[in-house]
């Protein structure tokens, strides 16, 4: 494996140039690439759905359980297509569900810690709870902020990702295989 690494340093290299343009790319256009991520997300849906559905005709030709996944292939290819119909659209959306799972976890956390503090005193899982809440509540009447955060999140993770890459490439390049 380090052979292989060493002789195509440059992979790697390459790998972590396009991950720091990536980060360039959601600092100073997060629209664009939150709408990139979610056609990569599309394209990812409209393939998963077609082998879905090609295992379906299998299994359904050996008369097995076919339904599951004809169902999920279909849904998937919708899913694709409407991604690549309505980006925009599939974006907000993905915020939006974002937002409901944000309150609905924080609503659990509290629950959760009325119990706590009345256990043991402790009120941090209430606050953690209403943090969650609180997110929610913004991403609801904010959609376009959290997408903005959303590629702000991911341009931090491919600019270190990428520089690790970078460094890797360039201090292995002159080893010996």
């Amino acid at each position: 494996m380090a052979g292989i690494l060493v002789g195509n340093w440059w992979v790697l290299a390459l790998r972590g140039a396009l991950a720091i343009l990536f980060a360039l790319l959601a600092f100073f256009l997060p629209l664009v690439a939150a709408t990139a991520m979610v056609l990569v997300f599309g394209a990812y849906a409209f393939v998963d759905g077609i082998f879905a559905l090609i295992a379906g005709l299998r299994a359904a030709r050996h008369h097995g359980r076919s339904a599951p996944l004809l169902v999920e292939g279909i849904l998937n290819l919708l899913i694709g297509v409407a991604v690549f119909v309505w980006p925009a659209a599939m974006l907000v959306a993905l915020i939006y569900l974002i937002a409901i799972w944000a309150v609905l976890t924080g609503v659990l956390l509290i629950a959760a810690g009325i119990a706590l503090i009345r256990h043991s005193g402790e009120w941090l899982l209430i606050l953690g709870g209403i943090i969650s809440v609180l997110l929610g509540i913004v991403l609801f009447f904010a959609p376009r902020a959290g997408i903005v955060a959303l590629s702000w999140w991911l341009g931090v993770y491919a600019l270190l990702f990428g520089i690790a890459l970078l460094m890797t490439a360039f201090r292995i390049r002159h080893h010996p295989i």
